[in-house]
This record gives C-alpha cells, sequence and structure tokens, in this order.
C-alpha cells in the first residue's frame, strides 16, 4: 500500500521534491566543499584502519582490506572520484535527473562512509534516499526525468527492437 502510494501517487511525488533536494544540497555542498578546498582521503582512509582493530572494532576486517588494499593504494583516483560523486548526485538530486541512479549512488556512497566508521548524518540521509529508491520514477516526475526517461525509453525501444536487416537491404 505504502509502496504503492510512493510510486504512483501525485502528492508522493511533491514530497520526493522535498527530499531530493535536502539530499541534493547536502550532497552538492558536501562536493562543492571538497572541490574548492582541497580534499585528500588519505587520512580518512588510515583512520578507518586504524579502526579496524581492537576489541569492538567500529570497522570490519572485510572493510578494512578493501581500504587497505584496494583504497589506499590508489587515493588519488578516489581523491578524484569523491568529491566529483558527491558534487554530481548533489546536482542530480536537485534537477531529478536519472534520479534513482543518483540516489543509489548517494546511498553507496553513504555505507562506504559507514563502513569507514562514520556515523554523522549518513544514516539520515541513507533512510531518506531508500523513499526516493522506493519510489523509483515518481520520485523526478517534478523534474528532468519528466522528460527525459520518457525519451530514453522510446529511443531505447526503437534500437532494441527494430529488425535486423541484412546488410544486401540498407543499399
Amino acid at each position: 500500500m505504502v509502496v504503492k502510494w510512493l510510486r504512483e501517487h501525485i502528492t508522493a511525488s511533491a514530497l520526493m521534491v522535498v527530499l531530493r533536494l535536502y539530499l541534493g544540497y547536502e550532497w552538492m555542498t558536501a562536493g562543492w566543499e571538497k572541490l574548492t578546498n582541497g580534499f585528500d582521503a588519505s587520512g580518512f582512509l588510515k583512520g578507518a584502519l586504524a579502526n579496524a582493530t581492537g576489541e569492538h572494532p567500529a570497522v570490519q576486517s572485510w572493510w578494512a582490506g578493501f581500504i587497505e588494499n584496494v583504497a589506499l593504494p590508489n587515493v588519488g583516483l578516489f581523491n578524484f572520484l569523491v568529491p566529483w560523486g558527491e558534487f554530481l548526485v548533489g546536482i542530480a538530486l536537485i534537477l531529478g535527473l536519472f534520479t534513482t541512479f543518483a540516489a543509489l549512488m548517494g546511498a553507496v556512497m553513504n555505507f562506504a562512509f559507514m563502513f569507514s566508521g562514520t556515523t554523522s548524518t549518513n544514516p539520515q540521509m541513507v533512510l531518506l534516499t531508500v523513499f526516493i529508491l522506493v519510489a523509483g520514477a515518481n520520485a523526478g516526475r517534478y523534474g528532468f526525468d519528466h522528460w527525459v526517461l520518457p525519451y530514453l525509453r522510446h529511443w531505447w525501444t526503437d534500437k532494441t527492437h527494430r529488425p535486423h536487416r541484412p546488410a544486401a537491404a540498407h543499399k
């Protein structure tokens, strides 16, 4: 019943705009701050590794392995991906453009931060993001998705359902 309401009702669509704008602003400003003031994830990653030991570690060993073997050796890539990812997720949510994909990528980043032992506003943001993900296309009804998604669906069905003609038929 709630899922149907979130996916189809116009009032739910309006509520999703509020959630999108809030989350989008949070992501965009966090990303913009990192882009303009510089960002180096190495200190954060090393701190997360330090929290992976002890009797009650805040960071699980499997995630510490990811940090140690993937993230830290490629910290330059993460220094690029994190600020741009945050900024672009924020812009997409504000505009309602590829809304569910942007929300999913935001949730992935929130979970990565929480796996690294950080709480802050991440759980709250994940909870609000779940509503956007459940609402699906209805979350972007009052945004660019209203025009972009039907166009992409039309383009995709034209590409995938066009009968194959032999090369000789193209002459």
